[in-house]
């Protein structure tokens, strides 16, 4: 508490821990229960969806998974895959060709190195190809011990707004939220945002006058 207190004075235009908890509670209430949008079963199945939705929604993502796994169950499979069928599997999400290589290739580097099995750890993980601490962070949190808060579009823009941080560095960020976020509330924290972002704060539509933290927001319209 003495950190968190030293923390906020310090950083005078950040939000305070008070405010924080609060906007914690009330999304907490309504975003009860909510995990990640990408359609997984397994680890393997999160860590292909995550970097299929690199530039791309959710949405299409499962929209393009289903028929992928049922080819592809898992790391053994994809990693004597033929790329160009991969590519015409995932073309929908775009950047279709980086994705598809990652994905074959990081796919050889589990069956070599870890028994087809994804490692559990943010180092093994990150060594991966295609594999940055976003997506790490994303398996850690929901199958493994959470190191991390995951980083997207939404925390960037809606913590920025928020006056939690004052950057648009993924890095710099989740490195500040780690400080002010409860640590058991990283992955939630996550989601609960994300939500947020997708149903209300609108990047370029935001639905202020629905928002249910909007008195807590300085940036509300």
């Amino acid at each position: 508490m003495i950190f968190l207190q030293l923390y906020f004075t310090i950083n005078p235009i950040i939000m305070s821990p008070d405010t924080l908890n609060k906007i914690i509670e009330i999304l907490s209430s309504k975003y009860a229960g909510v995990g990640t949008d990408l359609y997984n079963t397994n680890p393997f199945q999160l860590l292909i969806a995550t970097i299929l939705s690199a530039q791309c929604t959710d949405k299409r993502v499962n929209m393009v998974t289903p028929e992928l796994f049922e080819k592809y169950p898992d790391a053994y499979a994809f990693a004597v895959a033929d790329v160009a069928d991969v590519e015409e599997m995932i073309r929908s999400t775009g950047f279709y060709k980086n994705k598809a290589l990652h994905i074959v290739e990081c796919s050889k580097q589990l069956v070599a190195n870890h028994n087809g099995q994804v490692p559990s750890t943010m180092e093994e993980l990150t060594a991966l190809q295609g594999v940055g601490r976003k997506t790490a962070n994303c398996i850690m949190g929901e199958y493994f011990e959470p190191v991390g808060v995951v980083v997207d579009t939404h925390i960037i823009r809606i913590c920025n707004l928020w006056k939690l941080v004052s950057t648009k560095n993924a890095v710099k960020i989740e490195k500040e939220l780690m400080e002010i976020v409860p640590q058991k509330q990283w992955v939630n924290f996550t989601h609960y945002v994300i939500h947020l972002g997708r149903d209300t704060c609108i990047a370029r539509r935001p639905k202020c006058s629905e928002c249910i933290v909007r008195e807590y927001c300085p940036s509300a319209l």
